[in-house]
């Protein structure tokens, strides 16, 4: 909810000469009083003026939409991305930006419901009227809208847009929230030059922005403002009405690096790469390694020597990747268990060698749980 808060600066030192206005004391305390009163008026007065600008809000919602009959890709909203269920790198980033009073999803398919509440969010199930491929995101809404009537401004993030970090939700709700705007919607900066569609044998071309014999540099030209999709904010009053984006609008400027967009099957390996750098991890921070153990096997290459003795093959990569860790102030431990297996044996005696990094022969198990107990560390999940 937003909020007003005045703040009086300190009063001015009113200083009446008597002599002058031939007043007596009395009159000269009246006249002071009148002077700050004044100054008192046009003080809240302003506090006011600065007030009627912000939108006193009182339920804000994120709502995603996810319909299970996807026809680009088979219940995509689920697929995993980057180890994640796709809707899961929005719905993280929507509950820690902290400024939701609820986070939605809406859906017709038990599985995405399933998927959604296991990832903290609530969920909306949607009716089979808005549940067609004919559907529009707006009909859905505007359901959700009247089935939460409490809800004030709905935020309706793109399930497809894994690079969504919560300050980018936190700075746009500020227009509405601090702005008096009745709707926000995300862009992108593009630097394209755009060309009319020919649709008849013989007709001509033309640029839409841009005059051919002066092309621009990109360092010269500012680009154009395209819609990302990445979200919308709204007022329930401007959805009631049928619009997504109106009223008092303002957009919200995306960098192109969080701008990622799944529509098709061949953006999934392209959209991976760009949230396993760009996209949002949630609040923990990762923590550092200290301690790396190395299962050594008997799968390497041997072969045997002119004086007939076997000989160990170790690839350089490995030791490279060992030297790099303890450079780190990583500590390296081989693990290998006690067997007759001489070229095992052999192996992690050459690399214990070579590298200096201990050797821990008995049931790895038990040992891991006791290097575990003695660092005072804890196991987790990668």
């Amino acid at each position: 909810m937003a909020s007003c808060f005045l703040t009086l600066r300190p009063l001015l030192i009113i200083r009446v000469t008597l002599d002058k206005l031939l007043l007596n004391e009395q009159n000269a305390l009246q006249l002071a009083s009148v002077c700050i009163l004044l100054q008192l008026t046009g003080l809240i007065a302003a506090a006011r003026k600065n007030c009627s600008n912000a939108k006193q809000v009182k339920h804000i919602a994120a709502l995603i939409l996810a319909r299970g009959g996807s026809k680009g890709i088979h219940l995509k909203n689920i697929r995993m991305l980057a180890g994640v269920p796709l809707i899961g790198w929005v719905i993280r980033p929507a509950l820690d930006s902290a400024v939701f009073d609820s986070v939605w999803v809406s859906t017709d398919h038990d599985e995405i419901e399933r998927v959604a509440r296991a990832l903290g969010a609530k969920v909306h199930r949607r009716s089979p009227e808005v549940s067609k491929d004919s559907s529009s995101s707006l009909e859905t809404i505007q359901e959700f809208s009247r089935i939460h009537p409490e809800v004030d401004v709905i935020c309706n993030i793109q399930a497809t847009s894994p690079c969504l970090h919560p300050w980018h939700l936190k700075e746009a709700l500020e227009y509405i929230t601090k702005k008096g705007c009745d709707s926000v919607f995300s862009v992108v900066r593009r630097h394209r030059f755009r060309w009319q569609e020919v649709k008849k044998d013989g007709q001509c071309t033309k640029a839409l922005n841009l005059n051919p014999g002066r092309r621009p540099r990109r360092q010269d030209w500012a680009g154009e403002l395209c819609e990302n999709g990445s979200f919308y904010f709204a007022t329930k009053e401007l959805i009631q009405k049928g619009l997504l984006q109106g009223g008092k609008m303002k957009y919200y400027e995306m960098d192109p690096e969080y701008s990622v967009d799944i529509d098709v099957d061949i953006d999934w390996p392209i959209a991976e790469q760009r949230v396993l750098r760009y996209g949002y991890f949630g609040k923990d921070k990762p923590e550092v390694v200290r301690l790396q153990l190395c299962n050594v096997s008997g799968c390497t290459l041997t072969y045997i020597s002119a004086n007939e003795e076997e000989v160990v093959s170790i690839n350089t990569r490995e030791q490279a990747g060992i030297h790099m860790l303890k450079k780190e102030e990583v500590k390296v431990i081989l693990v290998i268990l006690i067997e007759k297996d001489t070229i095992t044996k052999a192996l992690a005696d050459k690399l214990s060698e070579t590298l200096g990094c201990p050797q821990e022969v008995e049931d790895k198990l038990k040992k891991v749980q006791e290097l575990m107990e003695k660092e005072g560390m804890v196991l987790k999940a990668a």
